[in-house]
């Protein structure tokens, strides 16, 4: 269901407003992967990539943003490119940073639980992004934990990624979930997959092997009421999938660094994602990549069903 939120605050491009006011799949895609999560130009050559993912899949694409302090549903190549090439510059924008963006007209790349918000306000259901925050490693004496996971816990909308990042506490995370009441399910797995790899080593609440059986799960939830989304946790492939002790011993040695530099809050997670890319020589941004592509594939193929359901 769509809000009237006025278009002083939000703006869907035409393609999107078409699509939503004929019913048609729409996935929403999130903006931080392009200025925090890779460097110029790789970040809009993969979000425009993207894009045609999403598309080749039946859907329409609408990457969220704040632009000059708009929220944005559905941005135009100028304003990708915009985003990618002001980089770290651009705020990293969570729920507590939209109404000040919008007050000051500043730009924001909204990360999971913005893009969620602006989803929802817009009208869209699903949305596709790379790996969920969670609750950091050592949260339970830092509490650094993401809001991400109460944006999941109030606002519905679906959200596919390939698990939590493993940077995280993917154990404390699933525990979070748990008590805030989100469904966790897998997509063709039975595992929580570590993004960078298949397994974590904990289990999802339901794996569900078809893109219907998904759909189905959100429609009822929406149609009972029960507040919050839904998180749709999808391994990365086989093939792009790294090792887990290499990657988790690579992993470690980045929060090492981090401690020592003294990074933290919402720096965190960008700085681990950049000290990966170099100590791995660039594989962990491959892998990166792909399982994004994967990821929309599958929230499209999601999409298209819940639109015949509704």
């Amino acid at each position: 269901m769509r809000t009237l939120l006025s278009k002083e605050f939000l703006e869907c491009s035409p393609e999107v407003e078409a699509a939503l006011a004929a019913g048609k799949p729409v996935v929403a895609l999130e903006s931080t992967i392009i200025s925090h999560g890779m460097p110029y130009p790789k970040n809009v050559e993969t979000a425009l990539a993207v894009e045609r993912v999403v598309r080749e899949q039946g859907a329409v694409p609408a990457t969220i943003a704040v632009i000059g302090g708009k929220l944005k549903a559905g941005l135009s190549e100028e304003e990708i490119t915009h985003l990618g090439k002001k980089g770290t510059e651009v705020i990293k924008a969570s729920r507590r940073d939209l109404p000040i963006l919008h007050a000051l007209g500043r730009d924001g790349a909204t990360t999971v639980a913005a893009t969620m918000i602006v989803a929802h306000l817009a009208g869209i259901s699903v949305f596709c992004t790379g790996g969920v925050g969670g609750v950091h490693r050592g949260g339970e004496n830092t509490m650094d934990i993401s809001a991400d996971l109460e944006e999941l816990a109030q606002t519905p909308v679906l959200v596919v990624c390939a698990g939590a990042k493993s940077i995280l506490d993917i154990g404390r995370t699933l525990e979070y979930l748990e008590t805030k009441g989100v469904p966790v399910v897998g997509y063709q797995t039975s595992e929580m997959p570590a993004f960078y790899t298949r397994k974590s080593g904990f289990g999802v609440d339901y794996r569900l092997d078809t893109p219907g059986e998904i759909a189905a799960s959100f429609y009822a939830k929406r149609k009972m009421e029960i507040p919050g989304g839904m998180l749709v946790a999808n391994p990365i492939p086989e093939q792009y999938a790294m090792d887990a002790d290499y990657i988790n011993g690579k992993i470690d040695e980045a929060v090492a660094d981090a401690e020592r530099r003294g990074v933290k809050g919402k720096e965190i997670t960008p700085f681990l994602l950049d000290s990966l890319q170099k100590i791995t020589g660039g594989e962990s941004l491959e892998a990166n990549i792909r399982l994004v592509f994967n990821n929309a594939v599958a929230a499209s193929k999601i999409a298209v069903e819940l639109a015949k359901l509704k």
